[in-house]
C-alpha cells in the first residue's frame, strides 16, 4: 500500500494535525485511515499512503498525508502518540531518514585516516549511520549512532552537511545525511549486532574501497574541507 495515491474522505479531527477518515484507490476500498498534515485538511483531498501501522489488535491502518508532505517515522509516531486507547505494534514507512558521518582521525604524522564499516546487511564498505529517533537533531543522531556502532567519541565539523537520496527497496524513499566528524582515538569497539567489520583507510585511498556514487561524492567533499579539522 505504501506510496499509493488515494482519495481521502476526512471524517473528523482527533488532535491538531491528526485526523480520521477513509481512503480509496488502487487496491484500497474505503480503508479506515489516519491522516496527518501540517496544514488543515477538509472533507475530500488527494493524498499518499506514507505509512502502514499495524495495531496490537492485528488491524492495519493506512497513514495518509497530502501529496508533497514528507514525514519520517519519528514525526509519524509523534502524531500517533495523540491517539487514545490505541496501541501500535509496528509502523512501515515510505520515507526513511538516517544520519551518519565520515569519521576522520589525524595521525601524529599529519596523515588523515577514515573509518569504514560493513554492517550485517551490506556487502560494501561505507560510513557509520543510523535512523533518527524522536526528539533528536540530525547531528545528535550521527553522534549517537557512531558511539553505539563504533564506541568512538567524535566532534562534528561545522558547516559540512551532505544529503543522499535514493530508493534502495523499491518504493521506499531513503535520505541519508552525512556530516564530517573528527575523532582523537582509533580504538574501535564495534556493535556486534550491527557491524561485521571495520578498517581505517587513508583519506586519499578511500575511493578505492567505496562503491556507491553517493559515498564517493561525500569523500570528495571531505577532502575539499579537510583544513577544518583541528
Amino acid at each position: 500500500m505504501l506510496a499509493k495515491k488515494v482519495r481521502v474522505n476526512v471524517y473528523g479531527e482527533i488532535a491538531k494535525g491528526l485526523y480520521s477518515g477513509y481512503s480509496s484507490g488502487e487496491g484500497i476500498n474505503n480503508m479506515s485511515s489516519y491522516i496527518i498534515s501540517r496544514k488543515n485538511v477538509y472533507d475530500f483531498f488527494r493524498g499518499v499512503v506514507i505509512a502502514v501501522a499495524t495495531l496490537k489488535s492485528g488491524e492495519q491502518k493506512c497513514i495518509v498525508a497530502p501529496e508533497g508532505e514528507i514525514f519520517y517515522e519519528p514525526d509519524i509516531k509523534e502524531y500517533l502518540d495523540k491517539l487514545r486507547n490505541v496501541e501500535i505494534e509496528s509502523i512501515n514507512c515510505l520515507y526513511e531518514k538516517s544520519c551518519g558521518a565520515i569519521i576522520i582521525h589525524k595521525t601524529p604524522e599529519g596523515n588523515y585516516k577514515v573509518l569504514l564499516v560493513k554492517n550485517h546487511n551490506g556487502r560494501y564498505w561505507s560510513f557509520p549511520k543510523g535512523h533518527v529517533e524522536k526528539g533528536e537533531t540530525e547531528e545528535q543522531t550521527a553522534v549517537r549512532e557512531i558511539k553505539e556502532e563504533t564506541g568512538l567519541d567524535v566532534e562534528i565539523v561545522d558547516s559540512f552537511r551532505e544529503v543522499s537520496d535514493y530508493c534502495p527497496f523499491g518504493r521506499i524513499k531513503k535520505r541519508v545525511v552525512f556530516f564530517m566528524a573528527q575523532t582523537f582515538s582509533t580504538n574501535v569497539t564495534v556493535q556486534k549486532e550491527e557491524i561485521d567489520s571495520y578498517i581505517w583507510v587513508d583519506l586519499y585511498d578511500v575511493h578505492n574501497k567505496c562503491t556507491y556514487d553517493n559515498d564517493l561524492r561525500v569523500i570528495k567533499k571531505a577532502r575539499e574541507n579537510i583544513s577544518r579539522l583541528k
